[in-house]
């Protein structure tokens, strides 16, 4: 399953690859991708792992970017 989500306060390409690196390492990411222009996550996961992944992803997107949110678009 495929899920996008709004990025906000990511303000150069260097960090978004950094948002990308680190949701993709996490254990249950198939794939992730951001896109700096239009500032969206897209995150491949098994449907039935999305709940428990949800915690990880906000957790590594915080990471790297503390002050960016992320809702699911």
């Amino acid at each position: 399953m495929t899920k996008i989500f709004k990025l906000s306060d990511i303000d150069c390409p260097v960090c978004a690859g950094k948002v990308q690196d680190a949701v993709a390492a996490i254990d249950g990411v198939k794939s992730a991708r951001v896109d700096f222009l239009v500032l969206k996550l897209t995150v491949e996961a098994e449907e039935k792992d999305f709940p428990k992944l949800m915690k990880a992803i906000k957790k590594a997107v915080r990471s790297v970017e503390p002050d960016c949110d992320l809702e699911e678009a």
